[in-house]
């Protein structure tokens, strides 16, 4: 069997931190990127320049709907040719023919009435974030995260260069512009600090955090994963994982690297996880994460 490498950053709410993470090791956050999309996207909220629950110009959804996955939008990453064209080392495609391509499919249902998990609607999202703003989203996530907290590793994932300075070589020849709704690349301690410092009230008012953590219930166990119940909030992953209780924070993969970051608030000391891991199953992310908080 393959031993596959494993990085991992974890903090305490007492102040403990410990971790094996390389200094200089950078890695892609993949859809960890979609909590710091939505805590962006909050922040906005709490400057009234979005409204959660007003309807997006010419669309039938909402905010609050695009970043739970309840808006009834489909997902590109059911469609075959997407992936055929990503192992090709295709030219990435236009954000329209992502859309006509994917849209194919209809609406899945009214927004609202059901949830299914959707990288179209952070595209909606993202593009919401930078109309608003009139800046791209990884200048808003720059000014709104990265520099308050001082997470001087992480990036938005932009071009080639980038991608062949991660730590795993088969990053290089990704071409990140494949991630519709954009993605960060950092390091593992910076995202368990990005992550803790959610939790910590660092980045959102107590009532937005509140309307942040508010849980749809979408399910119980998923077969080779540590997931008991499993439910969605806004931006972020919200369960109970077997042996730590509850799990709030986001998996992510993609063709060659998972990760999994996520905030243990039932231990005795509420703790917070990174874990990045080189291969393609979520779960042994999730398992190492799970397992190194109760060390």
């Amino acid at each position: 069997m393959i031993k596959q490498e494993v990085h991992a950053s974890w903090i305490a709410r007492s102040g403990r931190e410990g971790g094996n993470d390389h200094e200089r090791a950078r890695f892609p956050y993949w859809s960890f990127s979609k909590t710091a999309i939505a805590i962006c996207a909050l922040k906005l909220v709490e400057a009234q320049a979005l409204n959660l629950d007003e309807r997006l110009k010419d669309h039938p959804f909402t905010l609050r709907q695009l970043l739970g996955h309840t808006s009834g939008l489909p997902d590109y990453g059911s469609v075959k040719a997407y992936h055929t064209a990503v192992a090709q080392g295709d030219e990435p495609w236009s954000q329209e023919q992502l859309l006509d391509t994917t849209m194919a499919q209809g609406m899945l249902f009214a927004p609202g009435d059901s949830w299914s998990y959707s990288n179209i609607g952070y595209l909606f999202a993202r593009t919401l974030i930078e109309q608003v703003t009139a800046k791209t989203l990884g200048t808003v996530i720059d000014e709104m995260i990265c520099k308050p907290l001082g997470l001087e590793s992480v990036k938005f994932w932009k071009d080639l260069e980038q991608s062949a300075a991660l730590h795993w070589d088969a990053a290089a020849g990704y071409d990140p512009r494949w991630v519709y709704h954009g993605c960060l690349v950092g390091s593992a301690t910076d995202a368990s600090r990005l992550l803790h410092a959610l939790f910590a009230g660092k980045l959102l008012k107590a009532e937005t955090l509140a309307e942040m953590l508010s849980q749809r219930s979408i399910g119980s166990t998923i077969p080779g994963r540590p997931w008991t119940e499993c439910g969605y909030a806004l931006g972020l992953m919200s369960g109970t994982m077997r042996g730590v209780g509850r799990a709030v924070g986001h998996s992510g993969g993609g063709p060659f690297s998972v990760n999994a970051v996520y905030h243990f608030p039932d231990l005795v000391d509420p703790m917070t996880v990174a874990c990045f891991t080189d291969g393609t199953d979520e779960g042994v992310a999730e398992f190492l994460c799970a397992e190194l908080a109760i060390q």
